[in-house]
């Protein structure tokens, strides 16, 4: 993997970050987007790594103890962690599959495997919610004997190893929605096996063992919050909703001011990946072609501006019998 990425690194920057787009020039085209992340997903091919084998190691003694010791708490912390590494896994593979060239076929590489990701990542947490919710709320109506003190122990280790893999992956939060989704789960995981912690400590004061359940519940709940967020992310993104940090009408009316455009169409702004997007417009300058140079300041202003690192823009000159047929807004 190291080889591939030093390869990838250097084209990243080689030439002002790949505006290259859009003029044709010939240098590389397939590797220079991603420059600005270019180098971050190798960083983290070790911290996905030790995350995952970590996790999987911890998950199946966490499941193991939780089932031994009659604690709901632990399993659904377990049903957490696996989800996570199922997570972990997910963002790994796309961050890996993102630096692939472009084909013939897949003329975008697959920088989109990282929206499916997401998309699957929300899907498989949905599935864990609904197996712990179903045996927590049998188990509420009919309370087993819980193990406090084992399952204090197991949910303590459990705070060290998600405070752990959170630390790998915090200098790159900033950067990559895939990146911070791992070290938001993380971070997230070791406060929820701080709260089994407490329900153990709680259990063995009062004796009550509805409080194990009930605490699988709050568990429940504030995975179901951050799966909802996911979900509702991914799915924009696989609708090629305008990302998140982008306000088209800003974008629109930073076309719509450049000299000499009169009119601006057909614009259409949408994610290529969760870190990259892509932009199509079409431009009315009725004094002619502006030139290369025009495109070439316009991608890197919308690269620096807006984060939009794949542009494509159609210049017209609008005399009324050739009347872009796309111009109506109602037309895509």
């Amino acid at each position: 993997m190291s080889g591939s990425h030093a390869h990838h690194h250097h084209h990243g920057h080689s030439h002002g970050h790949g505006h290259s787009h859009g003029h044709g020039h010939s240098h590389g085209h397939g590797h220079s987007h991603g420059h600005g992340h270019a180098h971050a997903p190798a960083d983290f091919g070790r911290a996905f790594a030790v995350g995952v084998l970590l996790n999987t190691g911890f998950v199946a003694v966490e499941a193991g103890y939780g089932v031994l010791s009659g604690s709901m708490a632990l399993v659904a912390d377990a049903g957490h962690n696996l989800s996570d590494v199922l997570g972990l896994l997910i963002a790994w593979g796309a961050s890996v599959l993102a630096r692939r060239p472009p084909s013939a076929r897949f003329t975008y590489g697959f920088k989109s495997s990282s929206i499916l990701a997401a998309l699957g990542n929300a899907s498989l947490l949905l599935v864990a919610l609904g197996a712990i919710l179903v045996e927590t709320v049998r188990r509420l109506f009919d309370p087993q004997p819980v193990a406090a003190g084992p399952v204090m122990v197991v949910a303590a280790i459990g705070i060290a190893i998600n405070m752990g893999t959170a630390l790998m992956f915090m200098r790159g939060r900033h950067h990559d929605i895939n990146v911070r989704g791992a070290y938001l789960h993380m971070v997230a995981d070791a406060a929820v096996s701080a709260g089994v912690v407490l329900a153990g400590l709680a259990i063995m004061l009062t004796g009550a063992t509805w409080i194990d359940p009930a605490t699988s519940l709050v568990i429940v709940a504030v995975i179901a919050r951050g799966t909802w967020g996911l979900l509702k992310d991914s799915l924009k993104m696989g609708l090629l909703g305008v990302p998140a940090g982008i306000d088209e009408a800003k974008v629109r009316g930073f076309l719509c001011a450049l000299p000499g455009v009169t009119a601006v169409h057909d614009l259409h702004i949408w994610p290529m990946s969760t870190t990259e997007t892509a932009l199509t417009a079409h431009l009315v300058i009725p004094a002619g072609h502006p030139g290369d140079a025009f495109l070439h300041h316009l991608a890197e202003e919308l690269e620096h501006d807006f984060g939009i690192g794949h542009a494509t823009v159609q210049i017209e000159l609008a005399s009324e019998s050739h009347a872009c047929r796309l111009h109506r807004e109602e037309v895509v």
